[in-house]
């Protein structure tokens, strides 16, 4: 199942795409916190469930559980339902933001249907994403190069037998942590993200340096023929270390870090974080 969070308004909504039974699993705490009903959904969805099996309704027994990556970056079971079960959902939550959510939903159901048929608006429609977020096109260049690297280093990772969800987090992890000096997390940390895609808030060196990471790893990983979990750690620590290696050449001629605590979050948010 392919696993990428999409965004309504300020909110990340965590999701996967079954492709057998070509539908979206929405995660259903997600889908509560954004419309606003609660300061914690978590809380509120345990209520409602319970609510509304009482009431003998069929909408709970429809959402079941799928391992999706949490704030802290572990994969951790999470309660899901598709689009159908959604909007039943919703409608037994009074919120103010159901309508939006509503359109939200059919819209990226339509967007995923276009996609299947014909990738390019994938692409198009993440570049017209990041113009709205200010990005350059510089910027936003450098990302979707990246992002096909990173592809092919799974699609390398995938037939070579590592399994998906954890090990392509572990593994994602030692490339970043080598090259980085950071874990995915403590750099997500460094930049007051929480549920946020910390490549998206990447500057252009960043990118590149991730970029250059994991195109090493995959070329020492197919010259070695590495094989499964273990044997695909060592290419990514020689990936990883072969990033750092230029990393520190660059630093030590600029005096300045790659890796900064910028983020492109909107200039409220940022302000939030500083006033903690």
């Amino acid at each position: 199942m392919e696993q990428t969070p999409a965004i309504f308004e300020k909110f990340t909504i965590r999701r996967i795409f079954d492709e057998q039974k070509e539908k979206w699993y929405f995660s259903v705490i997600d889908i509560i916190a954004a419309l606003e009903v609660s300061t914690d959904p978590r809380k509120y969805w345990n209520k409602l469930a319970e609510r509304l099996k009482k009431e003998g309704s069929e909408v709970v027994t429809n959402c079941h559980q799928l391992k999706m990556r949490a704030e802290d970056g572990k994969m951790r079971n999470t309660h899901v339902a598709d689009t159908e079960t959604i909007l039943r959902l919703i409608q037994s939550i009074p919120s103010k933001k159901a309508e939006p959510i509503k359109l939200w939903l059919a819209r990226v159901g339509y967007e995923r249907m276009q996609e299947m048929s014909d990738p390019e608006r994938a692409l198009n429609r993440s570049r017209t994403y990041w113009q709205k977020q200010g990005r350059s096109e510089q910027w936003i260049q450098q990302r979707m190069m990246g992002q096909e690297t990173r592809n092919k280093l799974t699609d390398y990772w995938q037939k070579s037998g590592v399994e998906k969800s954890d090990e392509f987090a572990i593994l994602t992890n030692i490339i970043h942590h080598e090259w980085s000096g950071l874990t995915v997390q403590q750099h997500k940390k460094l930049k007051s993200l929480k549920q946020h895609n910390l490549r998206d808030h990447m500057n252009e060196a960043e990118l590149i340096f991730t970029a250059l990471a994991e195109l090493s790893t995959r070329q020492i990983a197919e010259a070695d023929n590495a094989r499964g979990f273990e044997g695909n750690q060592a290419p990514a620590v020689k990936g990883g270390r072969i990033a750092k290696k230029a990393r520190i050449e660059l630093e030590e001629k600029t005096g300045k870090s790659v890796v900064t605590p910028s983020n492109y979050l909107p200039p409220a948010s940022n302000t939030k974080k500083l006033n903690k």
